[in-house]
C-alpha cells in the first residue's frame, strides 16, 4: 500500500538544453594527446545536457529524488561525455514561482583528444544548482543550472607523457523541462 501512495505522488521531469562548459587544468598538457590542445590550459565546449529526474519522497518544504543525465560536448575537436547519476533536491519556497533545486552526481567521463579517435573513461563528479519556474502544469522554464566538477581526461600522461592534473568543469544550461505529474 506504501509504494502505491509513493508512486501516485512521484513526479518525473525530462531535459534536452544546451549547455556550454570551461574546461580547465592548472597544468598544460605540450604532448600530442593533449585533451585541451597542446600547452592550453582551458578551452570552451559547448553542447546537449539531456536526462531526467524522478522525484520520490515528498516534505512540506522540498522534495528529493534521483537525477540521470548524459552531456555531450565538443570544443577545440575533443570531445566529453558526462554520463552522471545523482541526488537531487528540490526546495518548494513560499511564493512557488520559482524552484531552487541542488544535486551532486556522480557518474562517466568519456573524453577523446583533439588528433585521436582514442577515448578514456574516467569517474566525473558535479554538483549543481539551479532555478526553474513553472510555465504551466507540464513545462518548467530552466531558468539557469549553473555546475562545477571534475574528471580526469585523456592526456599525454596516458601514454607515457607528463602527469596532467583532473580537469576542473565549469557549466551553464537553461532549458526547459517537461513534467509528467
Amino acid at each position: 500500500m506504501a509504494l502505491t501512495n509513493l508512486g501516485a505522488r512521484a513526479q518525473i521531469g525530462l531535459y534536452f538544453n544546451p549547455i556550454v562548459s570551461r574546461v580547465s587544468n592548472s597544468t598544460a598538457d605540450t604532448g600530442p594527446f593533449a585533451f585541451l590542445g597542446s600547452g592550453d590550459k582551458s578551452q570552451i565546449f559547448g553542447g546537449v545536457d539531456f536526462g531526467g529526474y524522478w522525484d520520490f519522497v515528498h516534505y512540506a518544504k522540498a522534495d528529493v529524488g534521483f537525477d540521470m543525465r548524459d552531456a555531450i560536448q565538443h570544443g577545440n575537436s575533443a570531445s566529453l561525455n558526462s554520463f552522471l547519476v545523482g541526488l537531487h533536491v528540490e526546495a518548494k519556497p513560499m511564493a512557488h514561482q520559482l524552484k531552487p533545486y541542488a544535486q551532486l552526481s556522480f557518474g562517466d567521463g568519456r573524453t577523446r583528444a583533439p588528433v585521436s579517435t582514442v577515448h578514456v573513461n574516467k569517474l566525473e563528479y558535479g554538483v549543481m544548482v539551479g532555478v526553474d519556474r513553472p510555465l504551466n502544469r507540464h513545462v518548467d522554464w530552466r531558468i539557469v543550472e549553473v555546475g562545477y566538477g571534475s574528471v580526469t581526461t585523456i592526456s599525454s600522461n596516458t601514454y607515457g607523457g607528463p602527469a596532467v592534473p583532473a580537469a576542473k568543469l565549469l557549466n551553464f544550461s537553461t532549458g526547459f523541462v517537461f513534467r509528467i505529474p
